[in-house]
């Protein structure tokens, strides 16, 4: 079941991996924004629920482009009698895209099987846990089955530095929040476009991959 301390252990560098898709809204746990449930590729041991099981996705930041924003503003405008604009604010939406450049199709060249604190076991028998994506986040081809079986919504966490998420105190807490995700929204895809453009010669490929989603 994903924690704090599983996403503490997830995380490679000082900071989460920035984007993470969730098929739910998750709970505050130590001050920090869970998904309930699983991770795809965790290992929850024998007699758990399956409506527990792959309930998430780490991103991966390997080869990463840049995560734009489109603020989508909806309203009703229209210029009165003397010609004043006025208009009727119904809600602000959010827009945005983002690409990767050569992911591996995998992120592993075995099934992770991630533990309770988000470790994997390196050794298997005769074989060995290698990572390909950089971080241990999710390669092209989950990537792809997240959107096949995702025709509606799910929810995406991000973790980039929007302090002003956060109250602000005495102690400026709201500038302590770096190493977690801290912004969560419901979205649909609006567009996922990919191509192969290396055939690996071990077990897996190399993929750009482009992604558009659309607040709720």
């Amino acid at each position: 079941m994903a924690t704090a301390a599983y996403l503490a252990g997830r995380k490679r560098y000082q900071r989460p991996q920035a984007i993470l898709w969730s098929n739910n809204a998750g709970t505050l746990s130590s001050g920090l924004y869970v998904p309930t449930g699983y991770e795809v590729g965790a290992d929850p041991g024998v007699g758990t629920s399956p409506n527990l099981l792959d309930q998430f996705l780490v991103l991966s930041d390997h080869n990463r482009s840049d995560m734009n924003f489109i603020p989508q503003r909806i309203e009703q405008r229209q210029r009165t009698i003397n010609g004043r604009m006025r208009s009727h604010h119904i809600a602000d939406k959010l827009g945005m895209s983002v690409s990767w450049n050569l992911l591996p199709s995998r992120s592993h060249n075995l099934n992770p099987l991630f533990d309770t604190v988000g470790v994997s076991d390196k050794t298997r028998g005769d074989l060995s846990l290698l990572e390909y994506t950089a971080d241990g986040g999710a390669g092209g081809g989950d990537l792809l089955d997240w959107y096949n079986d995702h025709t509606g919504s799910f929810w995406m966490y991000l973790a980039y530095d929007k302090y002003n998420n956060f109250a602000k105190d005495a102690e400026s807490s709201e500038y302590g929040h770096l190493g977690q995700y801290n912004q969560i929204i419901e979205v649909f895809f609006s567009d996922f476009n990919y191509s192969v453009v290396k055939r690996g010669g071990s077990n897996h490929d190399l993929w750009n991959i482009s992604v558009s989603l659309e607040e709720a």
